[in-house]
């Protein structure tokens, strides 16, 4: 039955993105470049509907031989609220304050009627237990967030879907060892739906994810790690850190922006990934190495749960030095071009008034 449900969600998801990705398809939405695009000729940004499509059937058709969680309705509406209002704004543009109040709307019903509430702060060897207002808070702004970065970190070819490859993969896995088949068998569905994407979006892509797949997706990670939180099946920082290519690179982002006084509600193309591509690393290649740190993440988020609390913490501090200088890196190498840059303008201009005062 998984096999199958696995199938069903990859064949249908391919069909769908081939499908819609030609312009005389009826919901065949072409996007602009705009401030934060890093291709330059419009490009279809209906593959989110193939993936969405395509993960609604198999998980009704796993929900029919499974047995759902009481409050798995509350996640499809909260879903089918961030679909409809990215949907939307794919078609024509909804300001960022509306489509806020949407995804604060969706982590409602989610949180106070699914109650997907993160009790208490897990880390390794520690416990806290935390009150009802900072459990409803964190959660809710976890929510929130994991929503808007995905679709800010949907902005390279195959770049949004093989985070979902590889994370919602990784969380089945965790969920199969964990022996909860419902919770791996949805996840499984997710990243086959997205793998199926993939076939047309890995560089160079013949579609996009648009916003309807990417803030669902969004939506779908922070829901399911906090699921997996609640059932025991993974803490919490562990989910974090599987997908903390995306929320690290967002994140750090967000925050060097607003240290630096810009308006971050605004379109901008400074995201670490994004500066790899400008320096001339391109797509293709800037994605295998985001999909080498993804396995690599993976793989720690699947070993952590077998290591000591020593081990564990030994793990995270290896981490947070790993993006440290990753994050130098990138800077590193945006001196260098400047340098050469500057270089050549100088030598330049020293040749220009040496050809001028000879003559």
């Amino acid at each position: 039955m998984i096999i199958t449900l696995m199938t069903v969600a990859f064949l249908m998801s391919a069909w769908l993105t081939l499908h819609l990705s030609r312009p005389e398809t009826l919901f065949c939405i072409l996007d602009e470049p705009n401030a934060r695009s890093l291709h330059t000729h419009p490009i279809p940004v209906s593959g989110g509907i193939a993936i969405l499509m395509a993960f609604t059937l198999s998980a009704f058709l796993a929900c029919w031989h499974y047995v759902p969680i009481p409050d798995f309705f509350w996640l499809c509406i909260s879903g089918l609220l961030i679909a409809v209002i990215s949907f939307i704004d794919d078609c024509r543009h909804v300001s960022a304050l509306y489509r806020l109040l949407v995804h604060c709307l969706a982590a409602y019903f989610l949180l106070w009627q699914g109650e997907f509430w993160v009790t208490q702060l897990i880390l390794p060897g520690l416990i806290w237990a935390w009150s009802p207002f900072v459990q409803i808070s964190f959660s809710f702004l976890f929510l929130v967030w994991m929503i808007n970065l995905y679709n800010f970190m949907d902005g390279m070819d195959g770049f949004a879907g093989g985070m979902a490859v590889f994370g919602f993969g990784t969380l089945a896995i965790l969920g199969g060892l964990a022996d909860h088949q419902l919770f791996m068998v949805i996840n499984l569905i997710v990243a086959s739906a997205a793998g199926g994407f993939l076939l047309f979006n890995f560089p160079p892509a013949r579609v996009f994810m648009g916003d309807a797949g990417s803030s669902s997706l969004g939506f779908l990670a922070a829901a399911f790690s906090l699921w997996g939180n609640r059932e025991g099946i993974f803490p919490l920082w562990i989910a974090v850190l599987l997908f903390s290519p995306f929320i690290v690179d967002a994140s750090a982002t967000l925050l060097q922006r607003l240290l630096r006084g810009e308006k971050i509600w605004l379109a901008h193309k400074t995201h670490y990934y994004q500066r790899l591509v400008q320096l001339g690393w391109g797509h293709k290649r800037t994605v295998l190495w985001e999909y080498a740190l993804m396995a690599a993440c993976s793989f720690s988020a699947l070993l952590a749960p077998l290591l000591s609390t020593y081990a564990q913490w030994g793990l995270l501090v290896a981490w947070g030095f790993i993006y440290f200088l990753l994050m130098y890196f990138v800077n590193w190498l945006e001196q260098q071009k400047k340098n050469l840059t500057n270089k050549f303008i100088a030598n330049s201009e020293w040749a220009t008034r040496k050809n001028f005062y000879r003559s």
